[in-house]
């Protein structure tokens, strides 16, 4: 007699562990796009193609941290009170001609250069000025309030690594260089499509059985959101040959193919197959929670992921397959997915040998947050998604979680960047 289950994941064969997967990833496919250069202003978001050597060095002096007066600290009395007078000025882009004298105290200001020779600064709130004359306290260390020339970078530094997404920080450190134009990666072309006879256009008229599509807009905001030009493919019909005929057009365009729903065991399930049959599947079947039925492989030379029908399945499928094969296809380095340890506040059961992720609000408990379980958990829930903020992550040599435990979590909000 046959077994009677519920859950979707009973299929024989082997379900490929999700580190195995992410390693064929980076073995079996390459960066595929080219160098470009742009214009700095232009090159948030982008991935850097060529290390990035400091020309020179920043600071390219050593100046002030505060407002104040610089002082030779051999010139200070370290049990009382010090009186300076006062030569010269060095304000910010203005800094003063000659050296500072030993025996005296120069006005400077945030930013400015240090006059040649002094080595320390006293903040103006600890001093007292006094006609041409300021008054220093005792109890200041040597070196105190100046940044040193080069102690953020040296001239001839590596300071970013080709493979490296720019960023708000790393678009201000390429200017701080002194850089206008930057070498980076071109954009990687995707061709996106939803597959099925169930799924309508939003804002179409629809037959009896079918949804609207929400997989391709999601998914669509997605690949943006990764640099990924996307030419919006539509909807496919549940017929191998239309199926097999759009996936060939696309691959010989684009750069990658992605496709949603399609990918699992059922005679309308026709997405494994076109690979087969135009390239090579490289897996199929992973061992995660929600999301198993996720295909990789190539149409003749061009890559392919296949993601689940179900919208919460196929946001954590793109976050654990297509986010590192967009990396890896684009140029960019594989990054670890941003984690945090919480405590859990609720018990689950799993099998072993799969990991899963479960929808989790957080809460602030006595000694830290506390995830809690969100009450639905089908895999097509997708208010699950916007109304938790984080993924428990259970991993596949855990069986049983109590209330208590420590867990790691993925921020839902910084999956997306």
């Amino acid at each position: 007699m046959a077994q009677l289950t519920d859950d979707c994941f009973a299929f024989g064969g082997r379900l490929i562990p999700l580190r195995e997967a992410t390693a064929l990833i980076q073995a079996r496919f390459a960066c595929v796009v080219g160098v470009e250069a742009v214009a700095l202003a232009d090159a948030g978001g982008r991935v850097l193609a060529e290390d990035m050597v400091a020309p020179i060095s920043v600071p390219s002096d050593t100046n002030s941290a505060v407002d104040g007066y610089a002082v030779y600290f051999d010139d200070l009395s370290s049990i009382e009170d010090t009186v300076l007078p006062l030569q010269g000025r060095s304000a910010a882009g203005h800094p003063m001609p000659a050296p500072l004298p030993r025996g005296y105290a120069a006005r400077v200001f945030t930013g400015a250069v240090m006059p040649d020779g002094a080595d320390t600064v006293l903040m103006q709130e600890d001093c007292v000025a006094i006609g041409t004359e300021v008054r220093i306290r005792p109890g200041i260390k040597r070196g105190a309030n100046r940044r040193l020339a080069g102690e953020d970078v040296v001239a001839g530094d590596f300071v970013l690594r080709a493979g490296r997404r720019l960023g708000p920080p790393e678009i201000g450190l390429v200017a701080s260089l002194g850089n206008t134009v930057v070498p980076v990666c071109r954009r990687l072309r995707a061709a996106l499509f939803s597959t099925g006879d169930e799924v309508a256009e939003p804002g179409a008229s629809r037959r009896h059985g079918q949804i609207y599509d929400s997989n391709r807009f999601m998914i669509a905001c997605l690949l943006a959101r990764a640099g990924v030009t996307v030419t919006d493919g539509g909807i496919l019909p549940d017929r191998p040959d239309a199926l097999r005929a759009a996936l060939r057009e696309a691959a010989g365009r684009q750069d990658l193919v992605v496709t949603s729903g399609g990918v699992s065991t059922g005679e309308e399930d026709h997405v494994r197959g076109a690979i087969e049959h135009l390239g090579a599947l490289s897996f199929w079947r992973l061992g995660i929670k929600p999301g198993r039925p996720v295909a990789v492989g190539t149409i003749g030379t061009t890559p392919l992921v296949g993601l689940p029908g179900n919208p919460v399945a196929a946001m954590v499928t793109y976050m654990a397959i297509a986010r590192p094969l967009i990396a890896v296809l684009g140029g960019e380095t594989v990054r670890e997915l941003p984690r945090f340890a919480v405590t859990s506040g609720f018990s689950y059961k799993k099998k072993p040998d799969r990991r899963e992720y479960v929808r989790v609000r957080l809460e602030a408990g006595a000694s830290g947050l506390v995830a809690q379980r969100f009450p639905r958990e089908g895999a097509g829930i997708l208010t699950s998604l916007t109304e938790s903020d984080a993924l428990a992550e259970l991993p596949e040599t855990m069986t049983e979680l109590a209330p208590g435990q420590p867990i790691d979590c993925l921020p839902l909000r910084l999956l997306y960047e």
